[in-house]
């Protein structure tokens, strides 16, 4: 049983590893998006709904990084309130 709770731990520090990561690069694209629109010109331009959608990104991604980051420590405590959240 050991075996079992102490791969299931590295497991979900794994995975939560990778929902930071995630919102990680979504906040890098946000921020992109955002301060330099002119790669994205034709979309963003073209439809005022879509100039949103820098932010929306931004919201997005710092809501995984943060629970990307309360579930890494949660998995490494084994703080269920954490892994909760």
């Amino acid at each position: 049983p050991m075996g079992v709770l102490s791969c299931m731990k590295y497991l979900m520090f794994i995975f939560n590893v990778l929902v930071f990561a995630a919102g990680t690069c979504l906040v890098g694209v946000g921020v992109w998006v955002a301060v330099d629109p002119a790669g994205f010109q034709d979309i963003v331009a073209a439809k005022p709904v879509l100039s949103a959608g820098a932010y929306l990104l931004l919201a997005v991604g710092i809501a995984l990084s943060l629970l990307g980051f309360l579930g890494c420590c949660g998995a490494l405590r084994r703080s269920r309130p954490l892994l909760l959240v």
